[in-house]
């Protein structure tokens, strides 16, 4: 009877476990033959939700794949970067708790993530006032199935990645889980390479044409800790360790030409070693109490790391065969400390959200520049600095949701964040002191018209200050002539967003919206003479009008498709500097396809491509960008060996070329950054599976400032 039951719940695409009862397992099939529909898409009042577990990604896929199938999500492992479409970039959570990795950390965590832990991809794009209002960007929640199984489990994934150089990484993880106890351990180790190629031309009276060659060696190795333990039936408490020693290390050619008019005024060739060794660690303390419905949360965060930098660099004069040589070394000590207290009342027909949060930055570096000069290296007073950095933020914040009726809901929530900046360099005498309080609003309201129809209407109001490598005034050179430097008296924009959303029959949404930013910064780049200078300055304001539409469905059974578009305008308005506004428009698709090539659902094909076409921005207009991917995926031994073989890029076409305009000249650059790969992965799955890690993350949104 028991056999007969579970195999027509497999038929009819029930829940994955079984309740130790027949009669229990009867109840759910009953429930799951009622309601029949597996929906991959909804919306809620404040966020679309992707339900991973519906879909054929759901197993043997990393959590760059499951994101990259996600609707208005779009991913660039190359680059280390997430967004949504129409935004900049996005925070990522794991289970409402904030995940504190940025750039190729996250990138890597994310595609150490099993497919098979995630139950649903929610994505938020105008965050409620619980969150940061940090940032023009959105949230992307990841929410991991519960465990109810108690004993061990554990998993080992290699992976092997061929570019123009190959590199290799490794992940073993180990959890444990009885009636009070979770746990998680997790070791990483990685030794990737990569080859870059940089041209940038700025063409005018005063001309530079320069081609970067670059190859990129990153290795290091990690430690993971995940530990919760239940006090009582309504309390736990935890933490989460993590620590990361590496080296991340550059090899580079340049070759730079300067012209006055059509005339060779200076041509120079440099060879360049930067080698950096990093300690980065984390460490996160939580307790949660349920009174009843309702709950309090705590937390403290402590975020460091010590990046070391040696730069040596040889610029050879062309014409005379005359040479420099130089070493530039770095010291940065980032610290951030912070600590938040939560509060969730959940009463009959109002849920209620407040809580308060502290943060402190603090950003030590120390710069120096050395000539070599008589075999003796000499410090250059006027290329070298130091710079200290400290920033406080309090926040306090408020929401209410409520079921206004069986077809609207609304949400509302305010939030305050006053903020103390104080930078300043011992070296120049020189600082800047910056002090505000503000207010940001976030509002939604929902209707669903039916079954098949559904609508909301969002409004935020955010803030994005600048992260502590554009602050810091110090001068990162890659020749003589040519460097990067901050600027200490940078100051946050401030953007508002309204969103209108639709959904149809959990299968096709639409997004409209606007976006108005002000006091933007980004970085800019100048030419005096032979000299080339890059920083970040306040320099434009911007709105934005955009639609993205995305259509998810399962066809014959066997494919499972994701179309998105994207289409946005610009309007720009320069504040300072010369440069000329390209207001105008850009265009943005994609298709995601896996296909089930047997019954079992042991084997199966994907295939993706997306495509940019030209586009302006700001002062920016961009060329055709798109990539064609394409893989298999292959399960044995009852689902717990697991082969991928993928190849991204296959045609090359993600080559980033574009041009800026300036009144007195034009900025041109044509880079690639090796997305042409080929990645073979294996995973090997053991213990008892139906027990999940422990990936408990902790609300700290401060340190993906801290690039």
């Amino acid at each position: 009877m028991r056999k007969n039951i579970l195999f027509l719940a497999t038929l009819i695409g029930s829940f994955a476990t079984a309740q130790t009862k027949d009669t229990a397992s009867v109840k759910k099939i009953e429930a799951v033959t009622v309601n029949g529909k597996k929906v991959l898409v909804e919306r809620k009042v404040d966020r679309l939700v992707y339900n991973v577990q519906n879909s054929m990604l759901s197993q043997g896929s990393s959590g760059t794949e499951v994101l990259a199938g996600t609707p208005l999500l779009k991913v660039d492992e190359n680059k280390g970067l997430l967004s949504i479409a129409g935004k900049n970039g996005v925070s990522v959570m794991v289970n409402d708790r904030m995940l504190n990795l940025s750039g190729a950390e996250l990138i890597n965590y994310l595609r150490n993530l099993r497919s098979e832990n995630i139950l649903k991809i929610e994505v938020i794009t105008t965050p409620p006032a619980k969150y940061e209002a940090q940032g023009n960007s959105g949230i992307i929640n990841i929410v991991l199935k519960k465990n109810q199984n108690l004993g061990w489990s554990g998993y080992l994934n290699t992976n092997y990645t061929q570019k123009t150089y190959a590199g290799f990484g490794s992940v073993a993880g180990v959890n444990y889980q009885n009636e009070k106890l979770k746990a998680s351990i997790k070791l990483q180790g990685y030794d990737t390479e990569k080859r870059s190629v940089e041209n940038y031309k700025i063409i005018g009276h005063n001309s530079s044409i320069s081609r970067d060659e670059r190859r990129d060696m990153n290795d290091g190795l990690g430690l993971n800790a995940n530990f919760d333990y239940s006090l009582t039936k309504n309390s736990n408490i935890g933490l989460v360790y993590d620590i990361t020693k590496g080296h991340s290390n550059m090899n580079i050619n340049s070759k730079q030409r300067y012209y006055t008019d059509e005339a060779l005024t200076l041509q120079t060739d440099t060879d360049s070693k930067h080698r950096s060794n990093f300690t980065s660690q984390m460490l996160n303390l939580y307790f949660d109490q349920k009174f009843g419905e309702h709950k309090l949360s705590l937390g403290a965060n402590y975020y460091g790391n010590l990046p070391d930098t040696e730069v040596n660099f040889t610029t050879r004069n062309v014409a005379d065969n005359s040479s420099q040589i130089v070493r530039n070394l770095s010291s940065v000590d980032y610290k951030i400390y912070s600590g938040q207290a939560d509060l969730t009342l959940n009463f009959k027909k109002i849920q209620i959200e407040t809580g308060a949060k502290y943060s402190r930055f603090s950003n030590n570096s120390d710069i120096g520049y050395f000539n070599l000069i008589n075999n003796n290296y000499i410090i250059d007073p006027g290329r070298s600095n130091l710079f200290n950095y400290d920033e406080k933020n309090y926040a306090a914040y408020i929401s209410a949701s409520k079921d206004l009726s069986e077809k609207w809901s609304a949400k509302a929530g305010l939030r305050y964040e006053y903020t103390q900046t104080n930078g300043f360099s011992p070296t120049t005498q020189t600082g800047a002191e910056n002090k505000y309080g503000k207010f940001f609003p976030t509002a939604y309201i929902s209707y669903k018209a039916n079954e098949n129809n559904q609508f909301s209407l969002n409004y935020s109001r955010r803030i994005n200050r600048p992260y502590f490598r554009a602050l810091d005034p110090f001068r990162w050179y890659s020749n003589p002539n040519s460097y990067y430097a901050g600027n200490p008296s940078l100051q946050p924009s401030f953007n508002h967003n309204i969103e209108f959303n639709y959904i149809f029959k959990n299968k096709f949404s639409a997004n409209l919206y606007y976006q108005r930013t002000l006091n933007n910064f980004d970085q800019i780049t100048f030419l005096d003479g032979i000299n080339v200078t890059s920083t970040y300055q306040n320099y434009y304001n911007q709105n934005f009008y955009g639609i993205n539409l995305n259509y998810t469905d399962t066809f014959f059974k066997i494919w499972e498709s994701n179309i998105s578009t994207s289409f946005s305008y610009n309007e720009t308005q320069i504040t300072q500097f010369n440069a000329i506004p390209k207001n105008g428009q850009s265009f943005y698709y994609s298709t995601n396809n896996t296909f089930q090539l047997n019954k079992a659902k042991t084997f199966f094909l994907f295939l993706n491509y997306w495509q940019n076409l030209p586009s302006r921005d700001g002062y920016t207009a961009v060329r055709n960008r798109s990539s064609l991917d394409a893989g298999i995926k292959m399960s044995f031994v009852e689902k717990a060996l697991q082969i991928n073989l993928s190849v991204s890029d296959i045609f090359k076409q993600s080559v980033y070329k574009g041009d800026m305009y300036f009144a007195d000249n034009t900025q041109s650059f044509n880079n690639y950054w090796d997305a042409r790969r080929m990645t073979l992965s294996i995973t090997y799955n053991f213990g008892n599976q139906k027990v999940k890690s422990n990936n408990r993350a902790v609300n700290f949104e401060e340190k993906s400032r801290a690039q």
